[in-house]
C-alpha cells in the first residue's frame, strides 16, 4: 500500500476536518487507497500559521501543539484525482489530490518520506486491522 507524508496540522485535517485537497508541486496519476502520514517536524511558529489559514469551523477540534500526532500513520483515504484547479477552500498550488472518504486510525509511528513511499508490511498489516 502506498502512503503519503503530510505534514501537520495538515495531516490531521485530511483525516478528521473534511480537507478533501492535498496541495503539491507535482502531479500524480496515482488512484485508489493509501495511508496518510503525519510528518515529525512541526514548529510552533508554523502550527500557528497553519492556524491562521484554517477554517473556522474546525479550529476549536483542532489538537493543541504539544499532542498532535506527529511521525504516524493517521488513516486511510481514497486518492481519485488530481486537478490543476479545484473550488475546494482546502486548493492552493499547482496540483491538488481529490481525497475522499477519510477512515481514522489509531496512530501508528513510523518514519515517513518523500512523495508517495511504500508502507513496510508490518505496519500494512498492522494499519488494516486497524480500520
Amino acid at each position: 500500500m502506498k502512503a503519503i507524508t503530510v505534514r501537520q496540522p495538515w495531516a490531521w485535517a485530511i483525516i478528521y476536518a473534511g480537507k478533501d485537497i492535498e496541495n503539491r508541486s507535482w502531479p500524480t496519476s496515482l488512484r485508489g487507497t493509501i495511508a496518510i502520514h503525519a510528518a515529525k517536524g512541526l514548529t510552533r511558529s508554523e502550527y500557528e500559521e497553519a492556524i491562521k489559514s484554517f477554517p473556522r469551523r474546525y479550529r476549536k477540534e483542532w489538537p493543541a501543539f504539544e499532542g498532535i500526532t506527529r511521525g504516524a500513520i493517521l488513516g486511510l483515504v481514497d486518492l481519485v484525482g488530481c486537478v490543476a484547479d479545484s473550488k475546494s477552500s482546502w486548493f492552493q498550488g499547482d496540483y491538488g489530490f481529490v481525497l475522499k472518504n477519510p477512515r481514522p486510525t489509531k496512530p501508528i509511528y513510523c518514519s515517513g518520506a518523500l512523495r508517495f513511499w511504500n508502507l513496510p508490511p508490518d505496519i500494512e498489516r498492522k494499519l488494516k486491522r486497524l480500520v
